[in-house]
């Protein structure tokens, strides 16, 4: 969409000359992340190459999150591109798993001009791999579903390398994350480390993380008031920065990472803004200020063009970031 590429082609975007995130026309050809640019376009001609660019990522998919958000809220911002949301809410509303499906597809693509997919299982790793699908793993069976997958899925994710593990997992014979899974988990440990840990987890169909999670205590939350306010990303980026390393400290002073952000503006016209940002790993202050940049980009661009066709809620006069969801640091 941000390229203006119409969504019956196939895109990929390429880093380093190897395929960093492909469309979903793209993978029925037969591309997949991890390829090399020459044998992507080797197997489907017509690919359409872009380069990475995480703003304009972000700014093209506000749109796309806030078409999800009408019709369910409670909507997380994994990364541009990817959105997780509890099921129960829409499943209830629409009378069953397929139904929502589709009212979500049809929603983004009346509202936003896109397509999308839409995925259910039990955990988010399992969703995401249904998404890719188009399917709807029944309660419980998400073990079931995972097992006769390769454990290259376990490399699929933009911003985690992954490759040597995969690679070392495939010399092995673990081709599958059902094999992966039948491992013991104290041997997975001792023998390949933390991030391997992580991934018999998700070959499992568990959470990423035990659930150590604890409610936030409001006074965590920081912000600041914008004087004058802006209406320019840079702007907004310098005052996103300062505020990110505030909230670090702050975190750090009671032991705690952030794994989910809350990142909420007021507009000169008195309109309140709020995004929440799911993590998978916690947050540094590098990661906090990339979201916070992103989110404001989306909304200032959005504002701009509102504002270009009738009055829009224009600058932004209040920032603060709230961490919806903290975990010990001691227990990652």
């Amino acid at each position: 969409m941000a390229a203006h590429v119409p969504p019956h082609r196939p895109v990929a975007v390429v880093v380093a000359n190897r395929v960093l995130a492909c469309s979903a026309v793209a993978r029925a050809h037969g591309v997949r992340r991890g390829l090399r640019r020459r044998e992507a376009q080797a197997r489907c001609p017509e690919l359409v190459v872009l380069d990475r660019d995480p703003d304009r990522d972000a700014r093209a998919f506000e749109p796309v999150v806030a078409a999800v958000e009408e019709l369910a809220p409670g909507v997380e911002v994994v990364r541009p591109g990817l959105v997780a949301l509890a099921a129960q809410g829409p499943v209830g509303w629409f009378g069953g798993e397929q139904a929502a499906a589709e009212k979500l597809v049809d929603q983004v693509a009346a509202r936003t001009g896109v397509e999308c997919q839409v995925g259910v299982a039990d955990g988010l790793f399992a969703a995401v791999l249904a998404a890719r699908r188009g399917l709807a793993v029944a309660p419980g069976d998400t073990p079931a579903f995972l097992a006769p997958l390769g454990v290259e899925e376990l490399d699929r994710e933009p911003d985690i390398d992954r490759s040597e593990l995969v690679g070392l997992l495939l010399r092995l014979g673990l081709r599958s994350l059902g094999a992966l899974a039948a491992l013991d988990a104290e041997d997975v440990a001792s023998r390949f480390g933390a991030d391997a840990v992580l991934c018999h987890r998700l070959a499992r169909g568990l959470d990423p993380r035990p659930p150590v999670r604890r409610r936030p205590p409001e006074e965590l939350t920081v912000e600041i008031e914008l004087d004058p306010p802006v209406d320019r990303v840079d702007a907004a980026a310098f005052a996103a920065r300062g505020l990110a390393e505030r909230l670090h400290r702050t975190l750090a002073g009671h032991g705690l990472s952030c794994t989910r952000l809350g990142v909420a503006a007021r507009t000169v016209a008195g309109e309140e803004l709020h995004r929440i940002w799911r993590c998978a790993e916690p947050l540094t202050p590098a990661g906090t200020v990339d979201r916070v940049r992103w989110q404001l980009d989306a909304w200032l661009t959005r504002s701009r063009a509102t504002a270009a066709a009738a009055d829009g809620p224009g600058a932004v006069s209040r920032l603060w970031l709230v961490p919806e969801e903290t975990v010990g640091a001691g227990a990652l």
